[in-house]
């Protein structure tokens, strides 16, 4: 076989490979750009390495990008980085940019608020979760690219997974203040006011840190029909949020291209929201642990 034949028969096996990694990379990274480059890298090394004595080269390449994947994880971690692609700060400017309909899709199929809990996650648990339990790599595999012994790899995917998926038995009360978020969710989207007043209490209560807001100042908003025209001023937002547990409560995350933004924090009492809490602080936003809402 020719030097030309050898190198196209590569390209082909590679291609072959192209959308099942940049999958994992895009899981693993939240960033389509940063999954792309990660594919990439990988091409450039595959394309200087000697693939013939590779055995497995679907394995192989998982453990390229993997690798890849960790050490941009780890850089964004220590400089408490976001995904470039994520750093316009306005919610109206992320319909713009480089392919933003494919970034929803992938955001999409993905899950926006799973991929708000994955980026919680410290690397090696986000790596160790992302490889094992959505894409079935061993963690005898998984292990090397860690650094770690297979069980050590084990028990990261574990607090990873609880993470994830967070409380298995939700309460009855737990159950109601869902149904109140998700109600006060679908008349947000729709701009029914008069849905939105009945869900509130007379006397709620609506607070906005500085971060939240477009003049950058604290609000306080009080009464049923204040919120709701605030809540109906918000639908810009509205098609980046999904129920999440908030500290094991539901809420709503706020979250373009699967990347924490916002957060609303609710008290329901006899059906009705008493108050939300809308926080974007970025320091705030660290110290809650978000996770999946029950389906």
């Amino acid at each position: 076989m020719t030097s030309v034949d050898a190198s196209d028969l590569l390209a082909r096996r590679f291609e072959a490979e192209r959308g099942r990694l940049r999958a994992m990379a895009y899981r693993m990274l939240g960033s389509l750009s940063e999954a792309d480059d990660a594919v990439q890298d990988a091409w450039v090394r595959t394309s200087t390495t000697d693939v013939e004595a590779i055995e497995n080269l679907g394995a192989w390449l998982t453990t390229v990008v993997a690798r890849i994947c960790l050490n941009v994880l780890r850089t964004r971690e220590a400089h408490r980085e976001a995904p470039l692609d994520d750093a316009i700060p306005e919610l109206a400017d992320l319909r713009s940019g480089s392919d933003p309909e494919e970034e929803a899709v992938m955001a999409d199929a993905v899950g926006l608020a799973l991929l708000v809990v994955l980026d919680s996650l410290q690397p090696a648990e986000r790596l160790a979760f992302v490889l094992h339990d959505m894409f079935d790599v061993p963690f005898d595999s998984i292990a090397p690219i860690l650094g770690k012994s297979t069980e050590a790899t084990r028990q990261l995917a574990s607090r990873a997974r609880r993470r994830v998926k967070g409380s298995a038995s939700p309460t009855p009360d737990a159950v109601r203040q869902r149904q109140a978020v998700e109600a006060y969710l679908a008349a947000v989207r729709s701009g029914d006011f008069e849905a939105l007043v009945s869900l509130l209490a007379p006397d709620v209560v609506l607070t906005a840190d500085a971060a939240a807001t477009p003049a950058h100042i604290a609000v306080m908003l009080r009464g049923s029909q204040e919120v709701a025209r605030a809540a109906v001023a918000s639908a810009l937002r509205a098609p980046f949020a999904r129920v999440a547990l908030l500290d094991g409560t539901p809420g709503l995350v706020v979250a373009p291209r699967g990347h924490l933004r916002l957060v609303l924090a609710f008290t329901v009492d006899g059906g009705r929201i008493g108050s939300v809490d809308v926080v974007a602080d970025p320091a705030r936003l660290r110290g809650l642990e978000v996770s999946l809402a029950d389906s």
